[in-house]
């Protein structure tokens, strides 16, 4: 009997050895099916990693073309730095003393009127008629006499020493690799409030509607960077630091006026420090620049 179950144990055993194989196999059709779909998914999957690097190949880069037509030159490319700082105050230099020029011409004048209101003289039509433009240039009360105007002006129409300009124009532009200045000539950081004033920056905070102001010419970006600093509430106290040097008969030092601009930047004292280290750094490049912070000078229009 024992001998008769292994016997068919062995049997049992043999037979489904033998079968094995066979249940595992994929009849011919299901097989050339799954072939056929991968094959069709790997050729699918082919096409789109060919489409993507075609894509890369055709898609260009968009490059925002400046906002003027002045021959900026390519302050990134220049490796030396000597060089490029030479390069870069050489470039905006001229535009700030023509500023500078223009302004001390203004100043004069004033000073013309001032001496006749103080013999009771009075001003002519003209004198009057340019007054109450200037007035109105530099933001001064309606209220004012024309006594009050001109002694405000006198304190608003002034001279920036050119070290401290040629600083914060290296400062706010990046010696003048940045966006801003590249595409808009604004080396100065100078906001501006109306639709498509300028440029848009692209970190601006949602909701937020200002824009980095476009300048046509270096002239016109000095212009601004004068305008903002002689005009704006914010720097009442950098006026008040200038006019109380001229007040003294001492030079307008740039390191000392360097004090007047916390409000510039959001950085505030440290970033006034960073002015007057740069100042101190590049020492060599305004040896020859004296004239425009010494107001023991005479001028005349």
């Amino acid at each position: 009997m024992i001998k008769l179950f292994l016997w068919l144990s062995f049997l049992a055993f043999l037979v489904v050895t033998l079968l094995a194989p066979f249940t595992f196999l994929v009849p011919d059709n299901a097989e050339s099916s799954l072939a056929k779909r991968l094959i069709a998914e790997q050729q699918s999957q082919d096409k789109e990693r060919q489409k993507s690097r075609e894509n890369k190949k055709t898609v260009k880069k968009v490059v925002e073309q400046p906002l003027h037509n002045v021959d900026l030159p390519d302050f990134a490319a220049i490796a030396d730095v000597s060089t490029k700082k030479a390069q870069f105050f050489d470039f905006i230099t001229p535009a700030i003393v023509a500023q500078n020029e223009r302004i001390l011409a203004t100043r004069t004048k004033l000073e013309y009127w001032l001496e006749q209101m103080t013999l009771e003289l009075g001003l002519t039509e003209q004198e009057e008629a340019e007054l109450q433009i200037l007035a109105k240039r530099y933001r001064l009360k309606k209220s004012r006499s024309n006594l009050q105007k001109v002694n405000e002006l006198l304190v608003r129409v002034d001279i920036i020493p050119l070290p401290l300009v040629l600083v914060q124009a290296a400062n706010e532009s990046a010696w003048g690799t940045s966006r801003f200045s590249r595409i808009g000539l604004n080396f100065f950081g100078i906001w501006c409030y109306e639709p498509d004033c300028g440029m848009v920056p692209n970190g601006r905070n949602k909701g937020a509607k200002h824009e980095v102001a476009a300048f046509d010419s270096v002239d016109d970006a000095v212009r601004g960077y004068f305008r903002n600093i002689n005009t704006h509430n914010a720097y009442q106290v950098f006026r008040t630091i200038r006019a109380q040097l001229r007040a003294n008969n001492e030079p307008i030092a740039p390191e000392i006026l360097a004090t007047g601009l916390l409000p510039y930047s959001e950085r505030g004292a440290d970033y006034v420090l960073d002015i007057t280290d740069m100042l101190r750094h590049n020492q060599r490049f305004f040896e020859d620049e004296t004239t425009y912070f010494d107001n023991t000078t005479s001028y005349s229009e």
